[in-house]
């Protein structure tokens, strides 16, 4: 049996690891992957570059790191024997900062997402005013918006994060935190984005705890039950709420193609046209060649995947032509320690729309993950573009360089003069799926489709999770998918995943 894979990103090449495996274990199966760029990773991109005086840096210009409670990444990182290269955050540093009438004020402690959990951390704070740590408290007393009927879901009651955000904590609540959370994280647009298909706990909360807030105190003393029961041992790994890997994420990336064979692999080429061909599959490539198949995934962007499809099932197409997608860029900037006199604590600021900027957030990634940049350096991430301000992406590279500079020097103090000694800007066009409202019912009618479609399988981040781990579990799903149907079942798929980390 051969599958092709189309998309690089680590949908695709966690597809191409699992092939790989079943025919390690022996059945007849391989495959061919190809990607249109002329690197592997996709959104996943990690430039090591030197730096003059000595010393390198590991930037990260997409995805910099993946929620560790998500077992997908750990799991494949002990299958190709490389789990030691995890790394987590700086925990002494991590704090984050939310701008504020042009300043930087610090995210009170005990903020879980944007409900918060500790009483005075909240009354001091000059992040919100008065009015609203009033409305925010009125979240314990306020009814629930309706009782869900029995074997309802989050999926039933959808609505979106500003909807549920007022509704619960009130206006400010969203505008200050909430807001630049859902843009930061998730680059989705708070007044369409989709509370069943990103957070669908937060509904949960609502159902069982009356209130967002309680549900977050019990998740808060959960969590810390959980770290009395079970302290760290002796020499163990150090957990933090983020992962990455010494030398970057793409790391991982790497490592998988290397495991399921780069003859198999083919960079610079794109895929032009999926058709059928008998009881199999034809995908015609930009070089003109085919490539001829037992079954097809297609691991790329939800709105190439639609245009690939449209020939050959239009429904499908319809439906993943209804995901919307925005694009960004992040700026990497590398300056002098001495042009940087502001305590370096942090891990990230976040910019609220209201407060009007271009700069939608900003990374200290030299205080955030050890060994990213020389000593004596300091480097950021600033990030620009997404939902709320496609129009500045319109600049040239310099361009949105020297924005994201002068923008720092504006928020963080660096100085005014500095001149960056490393700077790198990496564009990511339409790469950023927004889950609007009524995302699973979409999901659910794509995947019902494709469930009647032999040989063919979706993966990517547009559909049930845009993080790293999710992005890689469905490409997973997809080889599941299409070797069931050749009447291959591999022993890992009948195997419980067990917690890795």
């Amino acid at each position: 049996m051969r599958v092709i894979i189309i998309g690089g990103g680590i949908a695709g090449l966690g597809a191409a690891y699992k092939v790989r495996r079943a025919a390690d274990v022996g059945h007849d199966v391989s495959f061919s992957l190809v990607e249109r760029d002329d690197r592997l990773g996709g959104k996943i991109w990690t430039d090591i570059s030197p730096d003059p005086d000595g010393g390198r840096y590991i930037a990260d210009g997409g995805s910099d790191s993946f929620l560790t409670d998500k077992t997908a990444v750990h799991r494949v990182a002990k299958l190709l024997g490389v789990f030691d290269e995890e790394c987590g955050t700086i925990e002494e540093n991590k704090r984050t900062f939310i701008v504020k009438d042009g300043r930087l004020v610090e995210m009170p402690d005990g903020m879980m997402m944007f409900a918060p959990t500790k009483l005075l951390p909240l009354a001091t704070s000059k992040l919100y005013s008065w009015p609203a740590k009033f409305r925010m408290a009125f979240d314990l007393v306020l009814p629930r918006k309706v009782r869900w009927a029995e074997g309802e879901t989050a999926q039933d009651h959808d609505e979106t994060l500003e909807s549920l955000v007022v509704r619960r904590l009130g206006r400010e609540a969203l505008d200050r935190l909430a807001e630049p959370l859902s843009a930061g994280v998730n680059g989705d647009e708070a007044s369409e984005m989709s509370v069943a298909g990103r957070y669908p706990m937060l509904l949960e909360m609502e159902q069982k705890h009356g209130s967002l807030v309680r549900g977050f105190l019990a998740q808060r003393t959960r969590v810390e039950e959980m770290k009395k029961k079970y302290p760290p041992k002796p020499g163990a790994k150090r957990r933090t709420f983020f992962s990455s890997f010494n030398e970057g994420l793409q790391f991982i990336c790497d490592r998988m193609a290397d495991a399921a064979g780069r003859e198999h692999i083919r960079t610079g080429v794109g895929a032009t046209a999926i058709e059928r061909s008998g009881e199999g599959w034809r995908v015609t490539l930009s070089t003109g060649e085919v490539l001829d198949g037992d079954a097809v995934i297609v691991a790329t962007e939800v709105w190439a995947a639609a245009e690939l499809l449209r020939a050959t099932d239009g429904a499908i197409a319809d439906l993943l032509a209804t995901i919307p997608s925005s694009s960004c860029a992040t700026a990497l900037l590398a300056f002098d320690e001495s042009d940087c006199p502001f305590d370096k604590r942090w891990h990230g600021i976040l910019t609220p729309a209201v407060e009007r900027r271009p700069l939608t957030g900003v990374s200290l990634t030299s205080s955030k993950w050890p060994d990213r940049a020389p000593e004596g350096r300091v480097l950021l991430r600033g990030f620009l573009g997404g939902p709320r301000d496609q129009a500045v992406l319109e600049q040239g590279d310099e361009a949105l360089l020297e924005l994201a500079r002068t923008q720092m020097v504006e928020l963080i103090g660096i100085a005014s003069d500095a001149r960056p000694r490393y700077a790198r800007l990496f564009r990511w066009e339409k790469g950023m799926p927004q889950y609007t409202l009524g995302h699973l019912d979409r999901v659910d009618e794509i995947e019902r489709l494709e469930t009647g479609v032999r040989g063919l399988a979706l993966a990517g981040n547009a559909y049930r999770g845009v993080g790293v781990p999710n992005a890689l579990e469905s490409g997973e799903r997809a080889v599941t998918k299409v070797l069931a149907e050749a009447g291959i079942i591999l022993s890992e798929d009948a195997t419980e995943e067990r917690r890795v980390y």
